[in-house]
């Protein structure tokens, strides 16, 4: 049987990928602060960037929570199977 166990990350990959966001996210900021135009120009960008953030952060998630799920419906199908295939050779 096929035990796909899945690791905690470790605490290096977790702050590697915190710190990385928050210097995409001040890089943007710094970029829309800094750049030449009028205020509507850099509310536009900064609320943009913000919706953008947003939508990665739920497309993320989403397709973790659908790979978890269809991994439990794998598993589920795959102990009905066994259990089935065992009634048959008894």
């Amino acid at each position: 049987m096929n035990d796909n166990i899945t690791l905690p990350n470790t605490a290096g990959w977790l702050f590697f990928v915190k710190l990385t966001f928050g210097i995409s996210l001040a890089a943007m900021a710094a970029f829309i602060f800094f750049l030449e135009g009028n205020l509507l120009t850099k509310g536009y960008l900064a609320l943009n960037s913000l919706f953008l953030v947003s939508a990665t952060i739920m497309l993320s998630k989403t397709l973790r929570d659908e790979h978890e799920a269809q991994r439990l419906t794998n598993r589920i199908n795959e102990a009905k199977t066994n259990k089935i295939l065992k009634e048959f050779s008894e």
